[in-house]
């Protein structure tokens, strides 16, 4: 290795539009085991102007993709410097930054988050690690998901991880110690569209989902989506939700609390069914896991896994935090990217790195 101590700062935002996570966090390596130390963790909220913006990015042009791209670069480097000195943080070896997803289509060869041009490096005057999805989708794989090499070295304890983004996904090793992983279902992408339609930023701790009923009719459809019954790896984007899941909820013309108690009964389906079926301990983790009746749920249809919710700071900075450890896995040339969990060509170290 270069070097068995890094402290690197790992951003990243989510599809999910709850802010800018920033993780700055000390890794070190010895014996070939990864250990974390969170330093100090901050997510900082969009205005309504960029939500709004990174919303509707999806449907936008070309030519206006660009604009925002640069812009976006732009906010982030002013999001880092502010944090970089209103908590002190001195020199760290690496910022790795994932961005933000506005399109991915690895079906159509293509994936793209904003955030990560060579300015971000110049604007912080930091050697920057990102664009971690795109080598991926080139080598065929879907790009996605990425976390899963940090469950498997900074998560071993646990059996199975779960995250509970804007979309669910899952990871464990198989049979022969192969780590494995797939989205699953989409979560807080339709929970706080829903939620936001009442001007609420989301349903704090499910609680209007408690107060609705499931609606058969649309549970059964949701269920039978096809591509609950594609085979892995996949994943899930942005655009299955605005093309196929809203028009299909909507169409059902249901209450705002009827539409999330029977949304949060399908995502308990069908995290159920494929956490494996022998699974001791199942770690939790994103925004979701702060949803009591989503958690409530899926203990009820797997009631002989311990799922453990783990410290607020682990549930809202895991992925920023395995962002960190992917480029400082990137830096030392090593693996970041697994075949088995993307369906690439082959394993890979991938990510750009910039200088100032």
């Amino acid at each position: 290795m270069i070097k068995n101590s890094y402290t690197v700062i790992g951003m990243m935002s989510g599809t999910s539009l709850d802010g800018i996570d920033l993780c700055h966090v000390r890794l070190d390596c010895q014996h070939n085991k990864w250990k974390a130390e969170l330093l100090h963790c901050e997510t900082i909220p969009y205005s309504v102007v960029w939500e709004e913006r990174l919303r509707k990015a999806v449907f936008s042009s070309e030519q206006l993709v660009d604009e925002l791209n640069v812009e976006y670069t732009a906010l982030l480097v002013a999001v880092f410097n502010d944090f970089m000195n209103r908590n002190h943080i001195g020199e760290i070896d690496a910022l790795c930054s994932h961005g933000h997803t506005i399109f991915h289509r690895p079906d159509l060869g293509y994936t793209l988050q904003i955030g990560n041009l060579p300015q971000l490096a110049i604007g912080t005057q930091q050697r920057v690690v990102c664009d971690f999805r795109v080598q991926d989708v080139a080598l065929g794989g879907q790009g996605a998901p990425l976390v899963p090499i940090g469950d498997q070295l900074l998560f071993s304890d646990y059996e199975a991880c779960l995250n509970l983004g804007g979309f669910a996904n899952m990871s464990y090793n198989g049979p022969d110690g192969t780590r494995l992983a797939f989205d699953i279902v989409a979560v807080n992408t339709v929970l706080n569209h829903y939620a936001n339609t009442l001007g609420m930023a989301f349903d704090d701790r499910g609680q209007l989902a408690r107060r609705g009923v499931v609606d058969r009719n649309l549970l059964n459809e949701l269920n039978q989506l096809e591509f609950y019954g594609l085979s892995a790896p996949k994943s899930l984007g942005i655009e299955m939700v605005n093309a196929v899941i809203l028009p299909l909820i909507n169409k059902a013309s249901l209450s705002v609390e009827v539409v999330l108690n029977t949304f949060v009964e399908h995502i308990a389906i069908q995290i159920a069914k494929v956490i494996p079926l022998v699974c001791a301990n199942l770690l939790v983790t994103g925004g979701g896991a702060y949803h009591d009746y989503l958690m409530e749920r899926l203990r009820f249809y797997r009631p002989d896994v311990d799922i453990v919710v783990p410290s607020a700071q682990q549930i809202n900075y895991k992925e920023a935090l395995v962002f960190a450890l992917l480029g400082v896995l990137k830096l030392e040339n090593q693996i970041n990217v697994l075949a088995s969990v993307t369906g690439a060509s082959r394993n890979h170290s991938s990510g750009y790195v910039f200088n100032p």
